[in-house]
């Protein structure tokens, strides 16, 4: 008689999950675009393929994109709307040089009828894979499909899957609805499924039809909600002109250079998250509070070992401690012995 098997769930304690090293997330666009699945949209021909193509190749070639720096590695754009003249042309307006890695396709299998697996081999034959960019998302699901919420989540679910499985972000082109919205994440085309399964949601909507001059609006689970106002210049590209996020949250180089002063004069630290956040913001202008410091270092720790610091995060007698020690490998450059550098001003402390 076959005995059916016991089904457990695998779950891990609060106490043991903060003190968890775990791998950051990737961005192809730091701050912007994580890895995950995420959704670009707008109107028809408000510009939203020029800003796909742009951001296709800035990543490739591993340049800024609106002031925030980019992984660079390979990049897809399945530009499905389109032909490789068009894509040509393109080309020749917004970049002087294309590089090899950045890479076109103007067809594809749609899903659950083949894309996914056309997908996987692309990225097994890229392993530097950054960004897949879909234009557009109605391309990719054919004729006959159902718009419901359970298939909307459905199929978006298969392309999340892919992206968290490769550590790479893949962003779909969109529609948005005619209508009016005081949410404008609202106006997304389709149902609640679209924006309930990505990690983030953009909406790109013209000041006023054919003005070049629009706004980015960016929510999602990984970056803070903001809004970026563009312009089309006289090459389609999209530069920028203001950006509300203007006080960025601590990120993990500079928590790493704060740590090299602190460690600069001393062999050791041990001491609670609010000892340590005392030690290396005394009077708060960092706005660095003890959760961002336990959360930071667990996500710095290949960045504070390549500079001769140990970190490590334990309870003891009730009490969660951070331990920092000088690295004793001969290989570690102890931060003793070098000059931390400010990444925020670019200077030698």
């Amino acid at each position: 008689m076959k005995t059916q098997e016991t089904k457990t769930l695998s779950t891990i304690d609060g106490a043991t999950l903060m003190s968890t090293p775990l791998q950051p997330l990737n961005f192809a666009v730091d701050t912007l675009l994580s890895q995950g699945l995420h959704i670009l949209a707008g109107s028809p021909k408000v510009g939203k393929s020029w800003l796909a193509l742009w951001l296709a190749v800035s990543v490739a070639k591993g340049e800024p994109v609106w002031g925030m720096s980019t992984h660079q590695g390979a990049t897809l754009y399945l530009c499905l709307e389109d032909s490789t003249l068009r894509i040509q042309n393109r080309l020749f307006e917004i970049t002087e040089d294309a590089p090899p890695n950045v890479h076109f396709c103007i067809e594809s299998l749609i899903l659950g009828n083949g894309l996914e697996e056309q997908l996987e081999n692309f990225i097994a034959a890229h392993t530097d894979i950054t960004l897949i960019i879909i234009d557009t998302l109605q391309m990719i699901r054919g004729t006959n499909y159902d718009n419901t919420y359970a298939n909307d989540y459905r199929d978006l679910s298969v392309l999340k899957k892919i992206a968290d499985k490769h550590a790479v972000a893949i962003l779909l082109i969109h529609h948005l609805r005619k209508e009016f919205a005081d949410d404008v994440f609202n106006r997304i085309s389709g149902t609640t499924g679209i924006s309930g399964a990505v990690d983030s949601s953009f909406t790109l909507i013209e000041d006023k039809r054919g003005s070049g001059r629009a706004k980015l609006h960016c929510i999602g689970r990984d970056i803070e909600y903001r809004e970026i106002e563009l312009e089309r210049n006289s090459e389609n590209v999209w530069e920028l002109v203001s950006d509300s996020r203007v006080q960025p949250e601590l990120l993990g180089d500079r928590i790493v250079f704060l740590l090299s002063v602190l460690m600069k004069e001393q062999s050791e630290f041990i001491g609670t998250p609010t000892e340590l956040a005392g030690a290396i913001d005394p009077d708060g202008s960092e706005g660095i509070s003890p959760k961002k410091a336990s959360r930071q270092i667990l996500q710095s720790l290949d960045a504070l070992s390549k500079i001769g610091i140990s970190a490590t995060i334990r309870r003891s007698n009730g009490k969660r401690l951070i331990e920092l020690h000088r690295a004793d490998s001969a290989d570690a450059q102890a931060p003793g012995d070098i000059d931390p550098v400010d990444p925020a001003e670019g200077c030698e402390v």
